[in-house]
């Protein structure tokens, strides 16, 4: 299992969006957290174990949800981590 670090930007923050990364990740089965960024894109930090399965969430995160904007989602791998759900950090 891999950890990836994933960063949306566009309007993605004071819209819901972390909450609605957060009901997704829980409906797929993901640990990690998701978190607003000073420079208002959010992070999301995710535990993946097949890159097709990371392919949907990052198309679910470009989606967004009701009143985001979503721009860009960058991808890079980190160094793995262990969760034990998924949450929503500050």
């Amino acid at each position: 299992m891999k950890t990836y670090e994933l960063i949306v930007s566009g309007r993605v923050q004071g819209v819901s969006y972390r909450k609605f990364v957060l009901e997704m990740a829980q409906t797929l089965g993901y640990f990690g957290y998701v978190k607003n960024l000073p420079n208002k894109n959010v992070q999301v930090v995710v535990n993946a174990e097949f890159e097709e399965d990371l392919e949907f969430f990052i198309s679910k995160l470009h989606e967004g949800s009701f009143f985001s904007d979503v721009h860009s989602v960058t991808c890079l791998v980190i160094t793995s981590s262990h969760f034990d759900g998924f949450s929503i950090r500050e």
